[in-house]
């Protein structure tokens, strides 16, 4: 039985913007709104599950925008949305999860600090929501004049997630639809007030928008490249010679071979040009500059340290590896029945999914250096993603 489910509403039909294509299914910074909406559910350690509520006409747009998203089946919405929340509440009913978190698939750049917020704050009381202080002095008025000014003390502007208990929410969307009073729930938390079901309050943001309006969406496209960060792409290359022995390092493995790479360190080539791709994917030097071979206490050191020691500083900097590519370059050893081990090893090493790790192998068809047989060389290129620096 899941603890905690996420409740994504994506029925609406708002076409304010985009045309044809109801909001929540537009691309926003290459993905669509509803995906994003999505994916920062399932990405939280605190969340067992997610579903949405979609609009059936919609089911095509809806499986593109989450292809490859570990999401429970999407539920068919009603005529509003209240009607397509308790549609949502009531397919979760044989499941039972303790708590769930009702969410606008329109609001996309929702982050993990208010998810974690609504969720401590559900430890306490049976609702809680994400919500901002009125700042702005509030008006009241009727046809374009002035009738009065509002009072904002202790004014919010809900957003959401609104997170419940999950048996009383239910409970709550049921008695506001038997009793069909004509009152306006223009959010959940309206429903459980209507219960009688004491809320808390908890910091949401400014970047937590609804896009509803193209200007709300042009600011979502501008928020949503800032969060992503600026690519940068940095590129390696390393060489080692054949000197004596009976192995090579190569990517972390020791590879029994007629002779051994010299070098001051264990002379791994692929791990030094990958090192050395990271580095200048963030603009931080080379290899050498941060492991001198004139320093004696690198004699023989483990190239692993060095790459992991490239890695922390690319996560220092709030930055994340987007992917590696390494080519190896050398007439032997072979490197495909190693292949598969040196992927593992880089990502373990980085601390990184293994489908974002490439390595290759070619020669240089008998020229050269590697041609003839007298060393191994390597070459590699980093994409990495950094927080864009303010200006």
């Amino acid at each position: 039985m899941p603890g905690t489910v996420a409740l994504v509403v994506a029925a609406g039909r708002g076409r304010r913007i985009g045309g044809e294509t109801p909001k929540q299914y537009l691309p926003l910074g290459g993905q669509p709104m509803l995906r994003r909406s999505l994916s920062a559910f399932l990405s939280h350690d605190g969340i067992d599950a997610v579903t949405a509520v979609i609009r059936p006409d919609d089911r095509a747009l809806f499986d593109a925008a989450s292809a490859g998203l570990d999401v429970l089946p999407p539920v068919a919405g009603g005529a509003t949305r209240r009607e397509s929340v308790l549609r949502g509440l009531e397919s979760l009913e044989t499941s039972a999860p303790e708590r769930v978190l009702i969410h606008d698939g329109a609001r996309p750049l929702v982050t993990a600090d208010i998810i974690d917020r609504v969720l401590a704050a559900l430890d306490e009381a049976p609702g809680a929501i994400a919500a901002l202080p009125v700042t702005d002095t509030l008006k009241r008025g009727a046809e374009g004049r002035i009738e009065a000014t509002v009072a904002r003390a202790g004014l919010w502007r809900a957003q959401t997630p609104q997170g419940f208990r999950f048996a009383e929410i239910l409970k709550a969307h049921r008695a506001a639809w038997k009793a069909d009073s004509g009152a306006e729930f223009t959010d959940d938390a309206a429903v459980a007030e209507q219960a009688g079901l004491p809320l808390v309050l908890v910091a949401g943001s400014e970047e937590n928008i609804k896009v509803t309006t193209e200007e709300d969406f042009r600011r979502a496209e501008r928020l949503a490249a800032a969060s992503a960060g600026e690519l940068r792409v940095g590129m390696g290359f390393d060489a080692h010679r054949f000197g004596p022995g009976d192995h090579v390092w190569l990517c972390g493995l020791r590879i029994p071979h007629e002779q051994a790479l010299s070098g001051h360190s264990d002379a791994d080539v692929g791990l030094h040009a990958l090192t050395d791709a990271l580095l200048g994917a963030i603009g931080a030097g080379d290899l050498g500059r941060h492991f001198p071979p004139s320093d004696p206490k690198w004699r023989g050191a483990s190239s692993d340290g060095f790459l992991r020691f490239a890695g922390e500083l690319v996560a220092a900097r709030g930055g994340r590896i987007v992917n590696l590519d390494l080519t190896l370059i050398c007439e032997s050893p072979r490197i495909d029945p190693h292949r598969d081990a040196m992927i593992a090893r880089i990502a373990e090493i980085l601390g990184v999914p293994r489908d974002r790790v490439s390595v290759k192998a070619t020669t240089t068809e008998e020229m050269g250096f590697t041609g003839r047989g007298e060393g191994i060389a390597a070459q590699a290129v980093a994409a990495v993603r950094l927080p864009i620096a303010a200006q």
